[in-house]
């Protein structure tokens, strides 16, 4: 497949795209863009002037919700004021609560599914034809999984999509009652969409699902991350290679065999660990406790020595008491996470947790994760200090002339997530391009350094 260039022709409808949340959703609306830009439609960057605004909603925790909504009234007010035409909400918000949009945000001209992104084209143009959209809540296992895409990463990395859905059911998550049960993509798909982003300028290939380490069991029978991987290496013009969000549980020596021998592969690992104590991992229907992950950061630890681990922890889940908090903060102080993404619980509706008897104040489940990003600083700043004197090597993402310097990411660092590198250069460098950089300071998340 081909990725598809966006048409400039003035003649047609100018339509923008406003996407929220993760980065799953954000492929979703690239895909999209995609559909829109072939069948004629001129994708705008600015809403203003626009004949149609979608907006790509995220819906899985209060604050996503409370960001969508806000999204959602900020184009009614562009709509009111004459510069945009129409609303359309898509999106995990829109699949999730489509009756309270329709009744509470009158400005919006149609919500439909996420099994409607694939026929986005005849969503568009009903609404700018002001006719009714047929069947607009079809079965969610409708999203499109693969396809031409508009990217809206920078053109030197791309995510990579490989599942969709979720089957954990874990006690706290809406994802699958919202994108439904874990589905691979054939394996050939992947391999295809890769080797044309590679051939398109792609350098950074980063693979995203719900739960990567899953990939295959539903399709082949077996976890297949590993042979995925070993794939995907062979692709030329890829230079790093990394996948998130994989549950403790798939990690298998498999996969850390995989990586330990793999150059293109970033040593890096994103685990979802959510708590240490294994009572409310019970509870959150997790398996493991603080013992058994220790053992398995060890493992990692003594087969990629110069691993990143990155985890995400919850803090006040429902039955959460002082001890078991102290629990995961003394977890997280000895195992020294290199990143860390710390939430206060969320009882989502429709979720066994939000029912759960035990609910803690909200006021505490966030002062308890406000403690626990204390902590998680502390940490960083001191990790940071062992790469001091280190020669390293940069993925330039551009210049800052704030700063009067390049900005840039190790293997280390994950694109608008993880710490950054400020460098100076004695010659002009390109966004995309790889460079040694000799670090010589640390700015708390980041590290400064030069390159000649």
């Amino acid at each position: 497949m081909a990725l598809f260039k966006k048409r400039k022709k003035e003649w047609y409808p100018k339509v923008g795209l406003v996407s929220l949340g993760c980065s799953k959703n954000q492929v979703d609306a690239e895909l999209m863009l995609s559909k829109l830009s072939k069948a004629g439609y001129e994708v705008m960057d600015d809403v203003v002037g626009c004949d149609a605004v979608i907006i790509n909603t995220c819906g899985f925790i209060e604050d996503a919700k409370r960001e969508a909504i806000d999204s959602i009234l900020e184009m009614a007010g562009y709509k009111e004021d004459g510069d945009i035409k129409k609303i359309i909400v898509t999106g995990c918000l829109a699949e999730r609560y489509k009756d309270e949009i329709l009744a509470e945000m009158p400005e919006v001209d149609a919500v439909v599914g996420l099994g409607k992104n694939a026929d986005i084209v005849k969503v568009v143009d009903n609404v700018l034809d002001e006719e009714d959209i047929a069947e607009p809540y079809p079965d969610k296992l409708d999203l499109p999984l693969e396809g031409e895409r508009v990217l809206t990463t920078p053109d030197y990395w791309a995510y990579l999509k490989i599942a969709e859905g979720c089957s954990n059911n874990c006690a706290f998550c809406a994802i699958p009652s919202i994108r439904g049960k874990y589905r691979s993509r054939p394996m050939e798909s992947i391999l295809e969409e890769a080797r044309t982003l590679a051939a398109g300028g792609v350098k950074e290939l980063i693979l995203i699902a719900q739960d990567t380490g899953l990939y295959g069991k539903d399709l082949y029978g077996e976890l297949k991350l590993p042979e995925l991987l070993r794939s995907l290496c062979e692709i030329e013009n890829l230079h790093w290679i990394r996948f998130l969000y994989c549950y403790p549980e798939r990690i298998t020596d498999e996969l850390l065999d995989v990586m330990a021998s793999e150059e293109k592969l970033c040593n890096y690992l994103d685990i979802p660990l959510q708590h240490a104590d294994a009572d409310i991992l019970r509870a959150m229907h997790r398996v493991g406790n603080g013992d058994k992950y220790a053992e398995l950061i060890a493992k990692i630890r003594a087969k990629l020595p110069d691993v990143c681990l990155r985890t995400t922890i919850m803090t006040g889940f429902p039955g959460e008491t002082e001890e078991q908090f102290e629990t995961l903060a003394a977890f997280v102080k000895e195992q020294k996470f290199d990143n860390l993404g710390c939430f206060a619980f969320s009882p989502e509706e429709g979720t066994a947790a939000a029912t759960m008897d035990g609910q803690v104040d909200e006021e505490v489940r966030k002062h308890r994760q406000e403690l626990i990003m204390e902590l998680q600083h502390d940490i960083a700043v001191e990790n940071n200090k062992k790469y001091l004197g280190q020669t390293m090597e940069v993925l330039v993402d551009g210049y800052d002339k704030y700063s009067d310097s390049y900005i840039g990411r190790t293997y280390r660092s994950v694109p608008e997530v993880d710490g950054l590198v400020s460098f100076t250069c004695s010659h002009e460098v390109d966004a995309g391009s790889f460079i040694d950089v000799d670090i010589f300071g640390i700015d708390e998340y980041d590290l400064t350094g030069q390159a000649f």
